[in-house]
């Protein structure tokens, strides 16, 4: 039976990036994904000349000296071939007939916005000053000190009540909440802090990656093997074996099994206790904590095969919104009120989009009677949903972009069956447990777990999205490593 220092559950990003710290700092690896292709959300797929990423569309704070710059150094991620978005207007949101501009630095950004709405500008101020707050001291909550206590207070204080509180024009509250499909607005739990440091890093600045999210992972994966680690596709984890209050064994495909003084699982925390049986380490009350997490909704992604130099390359993402749109109670049965446009650059340089993807959220609910079939044998019911969503999409989208009604070559779409299907996201989930502000030390998890050689990472702990899990697998390495050891030289270097 091999034996290896760490055993890490799960290909994607975050179970990657830890496999890649601990193998920097002299631990034998072995990263295990269940399906073909590393990258969770992080895949692409080819439709016939055109490369579609699965979930990835952009990163913010990746300027020098901003912190996914800082990550990104760490892990030899910079020379890939980023680019930045307008700095003008990274993201446009269309509401009521009108375009509101969202600009690149603290500053720019409430000095556009207070063109449009000038008698709110005192208070866009504050409000760019608070983001801006928030992006500076990112990494403060994991310093070996122990956790901020106003990153405390800002995970049990509600987001909606801030924005109302601090903006007082509800078209202005709108246009701020308008561009926020990069996390789940929830009024009733989503915690300040979550929508402060999401939204705040790409008004630091905006990048996109030209060739698809598909190179972190490949250049992970490449940089972790040249450092000894092990990495094995079509390897599921299919129980873990606890011995003396530790695991010790881990048991892929049902037959084969590897020992191991550590595991660290990078997928969704409900299903990685589902793969340990009865022991006195995991308290009934523990299970049934995770058991009971509520997920974040889904994703509906219409992937759009543009015809050849038919649409413009536009260097911003479009979020149009239908009149009466409620961005912060997401109701199934009103259909698509709101969704995103992300323009994919042109290969060739020739200024044409070769393709878009329109994204609107998509609740497990509406697919969840399919969830026990294959996929491509859900039937009819199931084919007419996505064919029924995507002209919705396409529809909305057109009142913003109306030449798009001749530029479609070819449609391709996902729901969040497709996610639970290929990047094992329970419920399809797109932003992992969903954090609540006013049961904040339910709901937030820790790396570590009852069984002190069981780790977690990924999107379902402290943050989502590659920011957020970037830091998180940084979080959860210094629990073998120790924080002196790991962050000094990386995040926190010595002045």
């Amino acid at each position: 039976m091999e034996g290896y220092d760490v055993v890490v559950i799960g290909g994607g990003l975050g179970g990657l990036e830890c496999g890649y710290i601990l193998a920097k700092n002299g631990m034998k690896v072995c990263v295990l994904e269940r399906h073909t292709q590393l990258g969770g959300s992080l895949q692409t797929f080819r439709r016939g000349n055109v490369r579609f990423d699965t979930g990835f569309h952009y990163v913010g704070g990746m300027g020098e000296g901003e912190p996914l710059h800082r990550l990104f150094r760490y892990f030899g991620l910079l020379d890939l071939p980023w680019f930045p978005l307008d700095r003008e207007a990274f993201d446009e949101v269309a509401i009521g007939g009108k375009t509101y501009a969202f600009a690149n630095g603290y500053e720019r950004f409430a000095d556009t916005l207070a063109q449009e709405f000038p008698r709110q500008r005192a208070r866009l101020n504050t409000y760019a000053a608070f983001l801006k707050e928030i992006g500076e001291h990112v990494f403060d909550a994991f310093r070996p000190a122990g956790v901020n206590p106003l990153y405390n207070a800002l995970f049990a204080r509600s987001a909606y009540e801030f924005l109302n509180e601090t903006i007082d024009d509800p078209l202005l509250r709108d246009v701020l909440s308008g561009s926020s499909l990069k996390m789940e607005l929830r009024a009733e739990t989503l915690p300040l802090y979550v929508f402060a440091q999401s939204s705040g890093s790409f008004i630091q600045s905006s990048w996109r990656l030209r060739g698809g999210g598909s190179q972190i992972i490949e250049r992970l994966a490449q940089q972790l093997r040249a450092m000894g680690g092990e990495i094995r596709t079509r390897a599921e984890v299919t129980h873990l074996t606890e011995s003396g209050g530790r695991l010790t064994t881990v048991e892929v495909n049902g037959q084969e099994r590897l020992s191991t003084r550590w595991v660290v699982s990078g997928v969704h925390p409900a299903y990685t206790l589902a793969l340990i049986g009865e022991t006195k380490c995991l308290r009934p009350v523990y299970r049934q904590r995770i058991r009971s997490l509520e997920n974040t909704f889904g994703m509906f992604t219409l992937h759009i095969r543009l015809k050849p130099g038919a649409l413009p390359y536009r260097n911003r993402n479009l979020f149009v919104h239908a009149k009466g749109a409620d961005y912060w109670h997401y109701r199934p049965e009103e259909g698509v009120k709101y969704a995103m446009v992300n323009y994919y650059p042109s290969e060739t340089g020739d200024g044409y989009a070769p393709a878009l993807d329109i994204l609107t959220p998509m609740h497990w609910c509406e697919v969840e009677a399919w969830k026990d079939l294959e996929a491509g044998k859900r039937g009819e019911a199931y084919a007419r949903l996505k064919a029924d969503r995507a002209q919705d999409c396409i529809r909305l989208v057109a009142t913003r972009i109306p030449e798009l009604l001749h530029c479609v070559d070819k449609t391709y779409t996902s729901t969040p069956l497709s996610y639970a299907t290929y990047t094992h996201a329970v419920e399809g989930s797109a932003y992992g447990v969903r954090k609540d502000c006013t049961r904040p030390m339910y709901t937030m998890l820790t790396p570590r777990t009852p069984i002190p050689n069981l780790l977690l990472t990924g999107q379902s702990l402290n943050l989502h999205g590659v920011l957020g899990v970037s830091t998180t697998a940084f979080f959860t390495c210094a629990q073998l490593l120790g924080w002196e050891t790991l962050m000094q030289d990386t995040l926190f270097p010595a002045k």
